[in-house]
């Protein structure tokens, strides 16, 4: 339990950190990689020179400072970063160093705007919320690894197949590698981190892919966006073929159907946000429940997966699809969303760029559908959706 003191001067520096979070938080990623350069293994190096894992740790930090006399406000956020610490193989002896080099960059940036007083209040506060952190981690690693098919830390996949599904995304389908391993169970709308090291790299690099297959197959399928500028993406589709190997974790996420409910489902999708989704449709194959698909894509070319959704939306008897083409039909509205909505109970889930999910949460929002009931998923660090347009 922290101090009321210590409360007072976390909360005290919510300002500064508003102000320099993210000055602070690329000293500190720039100290922690010189000194431990074998942790760049774990950080997905494309977000480390784009900003987007600073802008990110940054915005922990604020939320943290700021919630910092209810941490249970901060469970949720918790708990999504905890399955992607599990699924990167982040270990307890991590956060002592983590915390040292936060510290120190706290020091070297605020200078004077940071005593000791202050660095005191901060390394007391790092160390409870890296306990938080510590222990739901501890339950995900055990529950990964005694889960059914479940395995320890990373294991090889063969290609059993590479299906391209539009001129930007490739399904590459999994199988274990090796005698005697099974595939996990696993719950719709989950990730799995793979690990390559391409011809040329000096490190690992590690990438969070949705399965887009419904659990209980003979094998996983990820789906991947080839980025124009992405080690990862470029390496799968274009140096990887049937019968080569990656490495995978257990699958992750929190992102999930909720397979018990009777409620309607109102899927919302954008680019390759349809991946987790398409996964989610799969496992309600034969499903009675209302069940209404929106999808957004820039062009028909780069539209995923359209006939196998409109063979399932087809096979439902209560489903319904929309798609909507950017290059014809421009991006979808407020005032779209509401003419073709079916109802305004039940679940939706979203998935798409953060621009469009900012747009189609404010939408929901705007027709009265609670928090609760909208769920999303990021691609990338969490950061907070904001207002913006959709894309």
């Amino acid at each position: 339990m922290l101090s009321e003191k210590t409360v007072s001067l976390i909360q005290s520096t919510v300002p500064v950190l508003a102000r320099h979070g993210e000055t602070i938080t690329t000293v500190f990623y720039q100290n922690l990689f010189r000194d431990h350069p074998e942790l760049l293994n774990l950080f997905n190096q494309s977000n480390q020179k784009e900003g987007r894992q600073q802008k990110a740790l940054a915005q922990t930090l604020i939320a943290a400072a700021a919630n910092i006399r209810q941490l249970d406000a901060l469970l949720p956020a918790v708990r999504q970063i905890a399955h992607k610490h599990r699924s990167l193989g982040v270990q307890k002896e991590h956060y002592p160093i983590v915390g040292e080099y936060l510290l120190k960059a706290m020091r070297e940036v605020l200078g004077s705007g940071a005593n000791e007083e202050v660095l005191a209040a901060w390394q007391e506060a790092y160390g409870v919320i890296a306990d938080v952190f510590i222990q739901e981690e501890a339950a995900l690693y055990e529950q990964a690894e005694g889960g059914v098919g479940g395995w320890k830390g990373f294991i090889p996949l063969r290609i059993a197949n590479k299906v391209k599904e539009s001129s930007e995304i490739t399904s590459f389908y999994l199988t274990p590698a090796l005698p005697n391993e099974n595939l996990p169970a696993f719950q719709p709308g989950q990730y799995i981190t793979i690990k390559v090291k391409p011809a040329g790299e000096a490190i690992w690099h590690h990438r969070q892919y949705s399965l887009s297959n419904a659990p209980g197959s003979s094998q996983l399928r990820i789906s991947v966006k080839r980025e124009e500028h992405g080690v990862v993406s470029a390496h799968l589709h274009r140096d990887l073929n049937i019968g080569d190997c990656i490495e995978a974790s257990a699958p992750a996420g929190e992102f999930v159907l909720d397979e018990k409910s009777d409620a309607p489902v109102t899927f919302i999708s954008g680019g390759v946000g349809v991946t987790p989704l398409v996964g989610m449709l799969n496992s309600l194959a034969g499903s009675q429940r209302q069940i209404h698909w929106i999808h957004s894509a820039r062009s028909e070319e780069v539209h995923a997966f359209r006939e196998e959704t409109d063979s399932l939306i087809d096979q439902l008897p209560n489903g319904s699809i929309d798609v909507f083409y950017g290059n014809t039909q421009g991006r979808i509205t407020d005032s779209m969303l509401k003419q073709i909505l079916k109802t305004d109970k039940g679940d939706y889930y979203l998935c798409g760029p953060v621009p469009f999910m900012a747009a189609m949460i404010r939408a929901l929002e705007i027709l009265g559908i609670p928090e609760d009931r909208i769920h999303h998923e990021f691609f990338g660090p969490a950061v907070p959706v904001e207002a913006g347009e959709a894309v």
